[in-house]
């Protein structure tokens, strides 16, 4: 029988990290603004791939750890810990700018530098290995395969939604990139909403409640 429970905590919270603004989120939009829906999505594509390369180091990297050494893996628990825990303190602390972005009227990229940039962005950024290497970790169940194999599974689930996401935010910044240039009072709201969910989330995962 499948474990709802777990799904719903686990595509929730994928859906709360992803949606918090962060470096990726602002790459985008701005590469949408700029060069309009077909560059954002290919910017989008580039940062998700990049997520993937991180994806499989940490499947590979983790999987041996893991298993041998208990450890190690309370430390890479609790390392997920206060990481959601800084990122609820980022966005309770943003003044509602973290989705603002400047148009400042730059010339049309090609969609497969955009992707190229995406890539980039992503595989140089040391906080996405981070991120992955303590979140993933989060969601290993006894029983359900080798633990490279959820890592990777689990990774690859992070990414698809993050690229549903990512849609959604091009999609919208084509159409009403006015509003998110000058309504703070939206992006406010969603720091705050996304914060509370990160210090639930950090809660959960100290107390050691896995559902």
């Amino acid at each position: 029988m499948p474990d709802y429970g777990f799904w719903i905590v686990f595509i929730g919270t994928a859906i709360a990290l992803n949606v918090a603004p962060g470096p990726d989120v602002l790459y985008i939009l701005t590469k949408t603004i700029s060069g309009g829906k077909k560059i954002g999505i290919a910017s989008s594509l580039g940062v998700c791939t990049g997520a993937l390369f991180h994806v499989v180091i940490a499947a590979v990297g983790l999987s041996a750890i893991l298993l041998t050494s208990t450890l190690a893996f309370i430390i890479v628990k609790y390392i997920g810990v206060g990481y959601l825990l800084y990122l609820a303190f980022q966005a309770f602390r943003s003044s509602g700018a973290n989705f603002v972005v400047n148009d400042n009227g730059q010339l049309k990229d090609s969609a497969w530098k955009a992707f190229k940039q995406g890539v980039l962005i992503d595989i140089l950024n040391p906080k996405v290995a981070i991120f992955f290497m303590a979140f993933l970790p989060q969601f290993l169940r006894e029983g359900q395969g080798s633990t490279s194999w959820q890592l990777l599974f689990l990774g690859v689930l992070v990414i698809v939604i993050a690229i549903i996401i990512e849609t959604l935010y091009v999609l919208l910044a084509s159409k009403i990139s006015h509003k998110i240039h000058t309504n703070k009072n939206y992006t406010l709201w969603l720091d705050r909403v996304v914060g509370v969910m990160f210090v639930g989330l950090g809660i959960k995962l100290a107390t050691g409640v896995n559902t």
